[in-house]
């Protein structure tokens, strides 16, 4: 009699405990529910100084030399005024907004007009319309993946309009620089407040929402999970891919045009910080639709963070390399050069074949072969918000075997190989490494806070299976 009141009691224990779990899995899937004193802080800052941030970088190229300590020792010795520094700065011109308005405008056109028609003639580009991944409400959303079809007749247009046409100079971009800034802030600002009113009043999907009674919070990190206008005008893709990154190759050209109108030749600085950094775009493009199954894609909200961040911060401070190269040219020996080229090649190897090997394993479920053998896994288990069970497999082999978030060390290495082009005079251009090592490593936390929220039990058992996050051996 007792022991089957001990066998009632485990087996009552038992399912609260999964019961617990499931609750969990459904109320934290996602970014917070609540907010901690900490990140309450964090995204005040964010607010207040971010934009400040991108201004003071821009400002020091401009009005320093690109020296970062200059603005502030001129301050603190009275030299200058904060309105001097101002009042040097250029101003929000018409010709800046009519050229970020047809711009904008034109990527939209792209994006929402024209169906991609690359994946008909390049073989194993992924194109045309794709699935996304489940979002915590149970929906998968239908995207049009036609970036890489929108970056190549851009770069058409501009190389064509550079040879022949001659309708505006290269160095377009360049010249209205800071004009553009406050384009791209008005845009930032504008589409993250209409962003965060449609969540509350018209949503795309009221049960992929989440409030946290935070105003600050919502605002930044956003309430729609996947705010959309129609079928097709996802808001996070467009944004995360367009109008920034599309540019992001327009804005080094245009700073290598303006090195070569400066000082008569593009150093070998500028032409590697332009090679580099066109693989990883043109990579993001053609790996489009893997990004859908990326942490923005499935896990971020769409708030200031995505919307403000990807039309201000990813093109202005994504680009100091370049930026920093118009105004110092490094042309580096042929040693520094080739040292510079192998640590970003070997840093996109190991980023993409990374990427690689969790995308063949997700798209076979395990059944291929990585590095010569079957896969090994830990399979899983989570629950959405309508109570629908799933299964999914994390592999704990190959690259994925080293560190659980392996592929960003390899992004970290190409993020430092652009830095290293820029000599080592100044420290702004290595902004770029010290921002993406907080990012990714933030980045981390935050995926294994959700995947621990998601997956439960599941979790631990795989993070005890692969102990490292990005260096095997150190962290």
């Amino acid at each position: 009699m007792a022991t089957h009141q001990e066998k009632k009691l485990a087996e009552r224990r038992k399912h609260q405990s999964m019961q617990n779990d499931t609750e969990a899995s459904q109320g934290q899937w996602g970014r917070a529910w609540e907010v901690d004193w900490f990140s309450l802080a964090s995204i005040l800052f964010l607010l207040m100084f971010a934009p400040l941030i991108v201004y003071y970088f821009i400002m020091s190229c401009a009005q320093y030399q690109c020296s970062l300590t200059d603005p502030f020792l001129d301050l603190l010795t009275g030299n200058k005024h904060l309105s001097d520094i101002w009042n040097s700065t250029p101003m929000l011109t018409y010709r800046a907004a009519g050229i970020y308005s047809l711009w904008v405008a034109f990527q939209v056109v792209l994006y929402v007009f024209i169906p991609d028609f690359c994946h008909k003639f390049l073989p194993g580009y992924v194109g045309g319309v794709q699935a996304g991944a489940v979002t915590p409400a149970g929906v998968v959303n239908k995207y049009e993946i036609n970036g890489l079809q929108a970056w190549i007749i851009t770069h058409v247009l501009w190389f064509a309009n550079a040879s022949c046409f001659h309708f505006f100079s290269p160095t377009i971009i360049f010249d209205n620089w800071i004009h553009l800034l406050w384009c791209a802030n008005i845009l930032g600002y504008a589409v993250s407040t209409f962003a965060m009113i449609k969540g509350y009043f018209f949503p795309t999907n009221a049960k992929d929402c989440k409030f946290t009674g935070n105003f600050f919070y919502d605002y930044m990190m956003g309430i729609e999970f996947n705010p959309r206008i129609g079928e097709w005008f996802d808001f996070k893709l467009f944004f995360n891919g367009r109008p920034g990154i599309v540019a992001w190759t327009l804005i080094n050209l245009s700073f290598a045009a303006k090195q070569q109108e400066l000082y008569g030749e593009v150093t070998n600085s500028m032409v590697l910080v332009n090679v580099l950094q066109g693989i990883y775009v043109l990579d993001f493009f053609w790996n489009e639709a893997w990004y859908l199954k990326t942490i923005d894609i499935c896990h971020d909200h769409f708030g200031w963070y995505l919307g403000w961040g990807d039309c201000v911060w990813l093109p202005y401070l994504y680009t100091l390399q370049g930026l920093y190269l118009v105004y110092h040219p490094v042309q580096m020996c042929t040693a520094h050069a080739v040292g510079v080229l192998m640590l970003g090649l070997l840093g996109y190897y190991i980023f993409r074949m990374t990427n690689h090997q969790k995308d063949l394993f997700r798209r076979t479920n395990g059944n291929c072969s990585i590095w010569g053998k079957k896969p090994e896994y830990i399979e899983c288990s989570y629950t959405s918000a309508d109570g629908t069970k799933y299964y999914s497999k994390l592999m704990t082999s190959g690259f994925w075997g080293w560190a659980r978030h392996f592929n960003y060390t390899g992004d970290l290495m190409g993020s430092l190989a652009y830095c290293l082009a820029c000599g080592f005079e100044h420290v702004l251009p290595y902004f770029y490494i010290v921002y993406m090592t907080i990012l990714l490593t933030h980045r981390c936390i935050r995926d294994e806070h959700r995947c621990s929220s998601k997956y439960g039990k599941d979790w631990k058992r795989y993070a005890a299976a692969v102990p490292y996050r990005l260096l095997p051996g150190i962290f």
